[in-house]
């Protein structure tokens, strides 16, 4: 079950991170970075590394952006 969880709290951050790629919106992905982490909790608590692994990617994918902008941009 929190594996699932941490499915789904993962779709809302890659969803706000994929807004957070159009320019000027980068600051956005400060925002997914907490709720990507949330997510790597859930999936580290569950049994099965799914939904953990889904969140690093997203993270990964935000940090990566931030870095390319700067930070804010």
């Amino acid at each position: 079950m929190l594996n699932l969880l941490s499915f789904v709290v993962g779709l809302i951050a890659a969803v706000v991170a994929f807004v957070g790629l159009i320019p000027v919106l980068g600051w956005l992905n400060w925002l997914m970075l907490p709720i990507a982490f949330v997510g790597v909790v859930l999936g580290a608590l569950s049994s099965s590394n799914g939904g953990r692994n889904f969140n690093l990617i997203v993270m990964a994918i935000g940090i990566i952006r931030l870095w390319l902008g700067g930070g804010i941009l």
